[in-house]
């Protein structure tokens, strides 16, 4: 038996937390840049607030209706998805955390889940103030399934879909497009064949699934039915890839601040790979104007550079993303979007060095980045960094309506008028 416990409008349940003033009204977290609606309260959802839609188009109806803006604070939100992540572990011997605001937990054995399940919701709110809805099934997709039903059809916020005939009934009015792994481009095609409902895809032949459809969608299929076929994947995965691009919030036109930004997504990527002991072969970098602009012709400039040796040391890599900027910088554009890509991941320990690699300077390169990091981690990102990397980053993102770190930033603490 399986558990999703899924938070409820995560990033706009965050804000609310420290902000009472905050909690009825209808709340809006914008993405990089100030840009799009990237989360919304569930009374943001009534007034037709759509995902994605940009800002400016709808600033009309921010001002109608008060709606409260903010800014993403991921330092906000990856605090609270630890610390709830960290409640789940405490209590259930196995879990796999799905995203920042999901994770599926092993509820084998338990007696009495639904009960349990309360008592957990409960503990959840009142240590961090975030509210989730926890869906129980026999599988990972009947939990999805159980889930929406929890969040959308249950006051307690916790729903046991197990008895056949109400799961026959919840499938019958479940859109197929809903369900978990079935996009959009399924869901249109199954569209074709009259398939619009849950209840009508587990009707459908095994063989049909596969041959019409996919390998995929067939286990999806098959979970719907009780048979599982996607385990809990509790053992931790080396990223095959790692990406760090930003849409400014003022365009650059000068050589010198885009070799200043873009060492810094070299940098940082550098140090999620040594997070994650990996060394990465390729680097990708590129440079973008507006594509919405009138003022500029568009250009995309992209290099991709294949290492002699893998690596994860951040001077290596920013040197070689330097490099690529020199050859795909153009002095008549304006740049709009940038970022630097490591891939060809592979574990730090099968690293093989060249004929021409110093095993002594790799060894003092390998203790000066673990020195760097160790410094980071005690004091705060980038105190200590490399000289390209400038000392006001802050210029490049638009975050005009930040909250504050609450919880990750001793200067920003609450404070308490006695």
């Amino acid at each position: 038996m399986i558990a999703l416990v899924d938070c409820n409008n995560f990033y706009a349940s965050c804000e609310r937390v420290f902000n009472p003033l905050i909690h009825n009204k209808p709340i809006v977290v914008l993405s990089n840049n100030d840009g799009c609606v990237i989360a919304r309260s569930n009374q943001a959802k009534n007034i037709g607030i759509k995902m994605g839609v940009p800002a400016f188009k709808y600033q009309h109806v921010f001002d109608k209706f008060n709606v409260q803006i903010f800014s993403t604070n991921f330092a906000l939100y990856g605090d609270f998805s630890n610390r709830i992540m960290s409640i789940l572990a405490s209590i259930v011997p196995r879990i796999e955390i799905y995203s920042i605001d999901e994770a599926f937990i092993d509820y084998s054995g338990f007696k009495n889940p639904i009960e349990h399940a309360c008592i957990l919701r409960n503990r959840i709110k009142k240590w961090t103030g975030i509210t989730v809805s926890i869906g129980i099934g026999r599988t990972k997709t009947l939990a999805k399934v159980a889930n929406v039903v929890a969040k959308k059809e249950v006051s307690s916020g916790v729903y046991h879909l197990s008895c056949p005939y109400d799961i026959h009934k919840r499938f019958k009015n479940f859109p197929v497009y809903k369900l978990w792994g079935i996009g959009k481009n399924y869901a249109n095609r199954l569209k074709l064949y009259n398939i619009n409902t849950a209840y009508d895809l587990i009707n459908c032949t095994d063989r049909w699934v596969h041959k019409t459809l996919s390998v995929s969608v067939l286990n999806i299929v098959k979970e719907l039915r009780g048979i599982s076929c996607f385990e809990l994947e509790t053992n931790w995965k080396r990223k095959q890839s790692i990406r760090t691009s930003r849409t400014f919030g003022k365009e650059i036109s000068s050589f010198a601040k885009l070799a200043e930004v873009l060492s810094t997504y070299a940098t940082m990527c550098a140090y999620k790979l040594r997070e994650q002991n990996s060394c990465a072969n390729t680097i990708v970098v590129f440079i973008r104007t507006n594509s919405y602009s009138n003022k500029t012709v568009y250009y995309e400039g992209i290099k991709n550079i294949k290492l002699d040796t893998a690596t994860n040391d951040s001077m290596k890599i920013v040197s070689c993303v330097i490099l690529a900027l020199r050859s795909i910088y153009r002095k008549d554009c304006i740049y709009k979007k940038a970022g630097v890509i490591v891939s060809d991941i592979i574990p730090q320990s099968s690293m093989q060095l060249s004929f021409f690699d110093n095993i002594n300077d790799v060894k003092k390169r390998s203790n000066l980045m673990n020195a760097m990091d160790k410094i980071n981690k005690n004091y705060g990102k980038m105190k200590v960094r490399l000289a390209i990397n400038g000392y006001n980053q802050k210029l490049i993102l638009k975050q005009e309506r930040l909250s504050p770190c609450y919880t990750t930033q001793i200067s920003e603490l609450i404070q308490i008028q006695t």
